[in-house]
């Protein structure tokens, strides 16, 4: 094992605690997945996961007697959630699979790291350290394809997919985030998600979603998802969903200082039926529903700002900049801040009683289209009647 991490979570004292807990016991102890990889690429980490070949139930004798807390959250696969210090960390045994569906997959427990490498989806997230960092690569692939930030399926992308469909969006996300983008995406696992794409009806929408919303935050998604148009992908999970918008977006957003953002990137390319599709939550459909709304509506930047508030009628700005192939005039962004921070200058008790019910909300409306067509310059003398 020639290469070594370092990193501030490797020497934290939740990481500590397990790892030693583990090796006290006499068991293996493993990092795994995406802490080894991000920390090999100076990419953060988020979750710490561990991979031993202790059972589960020996994790969790051990830590009781180690002062920590085990939570079963997935013990029928291996799977016991450590809290030590106040910090999560999943501790897996080594598993193997017998039997899958496309979806969900009964294993057997091992005392074979490579075995549990070999499970695993791509060669880069089959990568394991120790607690003092130093790396192991069971497979023989995982440093190098990292290294060249080349994305490959373990084995025969085929048999990988067939084990669980989602692995399918997987292959488009984690290329958006790890893999090259002037090398390519990987032409056999392209060409294995083309072949398999139909599998991804039997996924639940919550799952498609989640992944969905991971590949479009992603810095630049677009070459990711120009991919999935090109195998047929993404007609499947966004029926009459459009890749070629995307990329210019992404540029409007560097440009504009926008932070990258999954659903104003959805509301552009995703359709009109996304947010059902993904089954995403209901303030992120609504969120993207007032979006394309927005988009469709022939609202100018003034009225964007004052409808919208500042972040969203923003949003719309640089979806009309991508689709007309510019980057967000200045003039227009002033004019939308403008309008974000504009009130109507008359009250509904301005209007009483000389105007009631359906007749108030009319003459509301009618004196809102005057003041908002004056750039809001009316002042509310000029809009009482």
């Amino acid at each position: 094992m020639s290469e070594r991490i370092e990193a501030e979570w490797l020497s934290s004292e939740a990481a500590r605690a397990v790892t030693e807990m583990l090796e006290a016991g006499g068991h293996a102890a493993w990092f795994v997945g995406g802490c080894v990889r991000n920390a090999l690429i100076g990419a953060p980490v988020s979750d710490i996961d561990l991979t031993t070949d202790a059972r589960p139930e020996r994790v969790v004798e051990l830590a009781r007697a180690a002062g920590l807390k085990p939570v079963p959250t997935g013990i029928e696969h291996g799977t016991i959630t450590v809290v030590a210090h106040g910090t999560p960390i999943e501790v897996t045994t080594f598993r193997r699979d017998v039997e899958t569906d496309g979806r969900r997959a009964t294993v057997a427990f091992s005392d074979d790291i490579a075995e549990d490498a070999a499970r695993r989806d791509f060669t880069m997230n089959a990568l394991y350290a120790d607690a003092r960092g130093h790396v192991a690569d069971p497979l023989g692939s995982g440093l190098a394809d990292l290294a060249v930030r080349r994305l490959r399926f373990i084995g025969d992308a085929h048999d990988r997919i067939r084990e669980d469909y989602l692995r399918i969006l997987r292959f488009f996300r984690f290329h958006a985030w790890y893999g090259d983008p002037q090398g390519g995406i990987d032409p056999d696992g392209l060409a294995a998600c083309a072949e398999l794409a139909e599998g991804i009806a039997g996924l639940s929408r919550e799952r498609v979603g989640g992944e969905m919303l991971r590949l479009m935050a992603a810095p630049d998604p677009a070459p990711a998802v120009a991919s999935m148009a090109i195998s047929g992908v993404l007609m499947r999970v966004l029926p009459g969903g459009a890749s070629d918008p995307l990329s210019v977006l992404v540029h409007v957003e560097e440009e504009a200082g926008l932070a990258p953002d999954p659903i104003r990137r959805l509301a552009l390319v995703g359709g009109e039926a996304a947010a059902e599709r993904l089954r995403l939550s209901r303030a992120q459909a609504r969120t993207l529903q007032s979006l394309q709304e927005a988009l469709g509506a022939g609202w100018g930047p003034g009225e964007l700002g004052y409808r919208l508030g500042r972040e969203r009628a923003l949003d719309v700005l640089a979806m009309n900049a991508a689709l007309s192939g510019r980057e967000i005039d200045p003039v227009s962004r002033e004019t939308m801040e403008a309008g974000a921070g504009a009130a109507l200058p008359v009250k509904p008790a301005d209007l009483m009683p000389d105007y009631t019910g359906p007749a108030l909300g009319e003459k509301l409306r009618e004196i809102e289209a005057r003041w908002i067509a004056s750039g809001f310059a009316l002042e509310r003398a000029e809009l009482l009647p």
